[in-house]
């Protein structure tokens, strides 16, 4: 149990990608804060599915898109276990965009959450973490760098994450802080359903090489590897988790 005695905060934790990075954290001997922005009962149960297994966690709620609620949250998960160790910026949200449409509004809110949030988040979450050192793990995606037609704005939001996490890393490197990236290739979800149909995704997972889609816990082990000492020497990088999907 490599997390033993650390706390972790993961946004975005009551369903999918999230909730498996939570239980996984967990499994590891974390204290795990799980985020949601309104699936409260969703997050209660992922939650009560971790105490149940041995483990410690407890629900926090916020809307991330409202910059106000972002140092009520940080406060809250401080005054419930002390202090913060490891961040997940998985909170993020992804649709379709089109030249046509309303790109104002598309843009303030992908660019709100999926990139703004993430950087405010983590300046909070920064204040309490001093020089004893951290872990920072921002969820990047596949389509950062694949920039599929339709989702411009997405990939943009994505590879802004990117940015950042190589940023973050140069600045923060000396106080002991790593910073790295996940970013998920097709992985079974209901933000993956929203964005193409059911041929579409199973025809795109053939050309896997693994053959098949990935799934939440795929994507967990490897945020947990990255949380874990074992990562003690690796900072600034973004680690496909894909199946080999190019």
């Amino acid at each position: 149990m490599p997390l033993v005695g650390k706390v972790a905060l993961v946004t975005g934790a009551s369903r999918g990608i999230g909730a498996a990075i939570a239980r996984r954290l967990a499994h590891d001997g974390a204290a795990v804060a799980v985020h949601c922005r309104e699936r409260r009962s969703a997050a209660d149960a992922v939650a009560a599915e971790i105490v149940s297994a041995g483990g410690i966690a407890a629900v926090f709620m916020a809307d991330l898109s409202d910059v106000r609620t972002i140092p009520v949250l940080v406060d809250s998960v401080l005054q419930k276990f002390g202090h913060i160790d490891v961040l997940v910026n998985n909170a993020g949200v992804a649709f379709t965009t089109d030249l046509n449409s309303d790109q104002g509004a598309q843009f303030e809110t992908l660019f709100g959450l999926n990139v703004r949030a993430v950087a405010l988040v983590t300046q909070a979450v920064l204040r309490q973490m001093g020089e004893s050192g951290g872990c920072i793990i921002n969820l990047s995606s596949g389509a950062a760098t694949a920039c599929p037609a339709g989702l411009s704005l997405y990939s943009a939001t994505k590879a802004a994450v990117e940015v950042l996490t190589r940023t973050w890393a140069q600045e923060l490197g000396r106080r002991g802080i790593r910073v790295n990236a996940v970013a998920p290739g097709l992985t079974e979800s209901e933000m993956l359903q929203g964005l193409a149909p059911p041929d579409v995704i199973q025809k795109l997972a053939s050309h896997t090489p693994l053959g098949r889609l990935g799934q939440p816990e795929d994507i967990a082990r490897v945020v947990a590897f990255l949380a874990s000492p074992d990562a003690a020497w690796i900072t600034g990088q973004v680690v496909g988790a894909n199946g080999g999907f190019r």
